[in-house]
């Protein structure tokens, strides 16, 4: 007796990384290979997607050689878009008393629209946010006895993910990071005057992005010499200080600050009345800037401010192969999942432990309620004393995170990736 079919949904969410379309490989080739699995879709623009019905035919984008699979894996971005959109109140769509026909909310349409497409598996790869939507969908479709299963895929360059050992796309921004802040390092080394130059880097809340730039550190380079996470208070005249006592020994201080770093009263340096996004986080921006100007106005030397901004998640020259290769393995794990008839899950990365020391990783999932909402930050232990930098801890979870590189196809001297054409670029 045959195995009946239905279809899956897959879709992405929250902001870029240049591991996450590694993911959505994974997640369309185990489904391809798998007997029980119809047409993949995808939902472009996530869940704004689905409710807007823009769902296409995976196969009619990529077409059905491994050769795009190989393809997707390495492309920058988003593949199928992306949307920063969040879900109502799920306990008050249950418990609103209106008959199911006469119902206009999201979750009312986005079930009538799985089952219009006939689909049993919706995939959904991003970060806690994303999350919160998979875990919402699933308590809606469980007070409908729906039997469609929702298992979210993580991803994040912030890696503030709790559960998982660390998120896909992590490795590779903190590769760039780390890369970056080396060659700074040697192009301030060429001039004998004194010089700050500080590196502002993402990170509202957790600081795992800027203490991957201690992994620039070499035997010809110890920079950065001050690295600031907002794991811990700032202050402006503990930071001077610091910077003080560093510069009686040197003659060019660099040093990497998180873009939320903040005062004891927990006012951002960069903004005490930053924007909200959807979701009630501050959009900050302008930490690196506003400590040039106090360099400059207390201590009087030459200091430059840089933020390396969106190129920390989308350098996909840059990434890493382990970053890649472990967030096709979470894509492929979601669909076997699934599978297997469980749902509101998230896919995790396991870091096991071996008699040599040599890094290695299994693959499982945690309840996606765990995650949702929830922040993982920079363990207290692996900061120094004087909150100015990080222990070898820190150093020797993330060095795994970055090795590895990619083989990358170039044309007329650029890398060759994948049209997103279809996204209406």
């Amino acid at each position: 007796m045959s195995k009946q079919v239905f279809n899956c949904l897959v879709a992405q969410s929250g902001g870029p990384t240049t591991a996450i379309n590694a993911s959505l490989a994974g997640v369309i080739k185990a489904a391809r290979d798998c007997e029980e699995i119809g047409t993949i879709y995808g939902a472009i623009n996530g869940i704004q997607g689905v409710l807007s019905r823009n769902i296409v035919d995976i196969e009619t984008l990529l077409g059905t050689d491994d050769k795009s699979i190989e393809m997707l894996k390495i492309s920058p971005s988003m593949y199928l878009g992306s949307c920063r959109y969040k879900l109502e109140d799920v306990e008050t769509a249950i418990n609103t008393l209106i008959p199911e026909y006469e119902r206009i909310d999201d979750y009312t349409c986005i079930f009538n629209i799985l089952h219009e497409y006939d689909i049993k598996y919706f995939f959904y790869i991003g970060g806690n946010d994303s999350m919160d939507t998979v875990k919402k969908l699933g308590a809606y479709g469980k007070s409908i006895d729906s039997d469609v299963r929702f298992i979210g895929i993580p991803k994040t360059i912030d890696n503030d993910l709790p559960i998982t050992d660390h998120t896909p796309g992590y490795g590779s921004a903190a590769r760039y990071i780390a890369t970056s802040m080396l060659e700074m390092a040697y192009d301030t080394s060429i001039y004998s005057t004194k010089s700050v130059l500080i590196v502002e880097i993402m990170g509202r809340d957790a600081g795992w992005l800027t203490a991957a730039s201690s992994l620039a550190r070499t035997e010809f380079s110890d920079a950065p010499h001050l690295i600031y996470l907002p794991e811990r208070n700032f202050s402006d005249a503990q930071f001077l200080s610091d910077l003080r006592e560093k510069m009686k020994d040197r003659d060019h201080v660099i040093i990497a600050v998180s873009e939320g770093i903040h005062y004891q009263d927990g006012t951002y340096v960069s903004a005490a009345g930053a924007v909200k996004d959807q979701f009630g986080h501050a959009m900050l921006s302008g930490a690196g800037k506003y400590l040039a100007n106090l360099v400059h106005k207390k201590i009087g030397c030459k200091v430059r401010a840089v933020e390396l901004n969106v190129l920390q998640r989308c350098a996909a020259h840059m990434s890493s192969l382990t970053d890649l290769d472990e967030s096709f393995q979470l894509g492929s794990k979601a669909v076997e999942v699934a599978l297997s008839g469980k749902s509101e899950l998230m896919t995790t990365v396991i870091r096991e432990k071996t008699k040599d020391g040599s890094y290695a990783v299994s693959y499982g999932t945690c309840d996606v309620k765990k995650v949702a909402n929830q922040e993982k930050k920079v363990p207290d232990k692996w900061i120094n004393d004087a909150g100015n930098d990080v222990e070898k801890e820190f150093l020797e979870y993330a060095r795994p995170l970055i090795q590895g590189e990619p083989v990358i196809s170039y044309k007329d001297g650029l890398p060759t990736y994948l049209s997103v054409r279809h996204l209406g670029v």
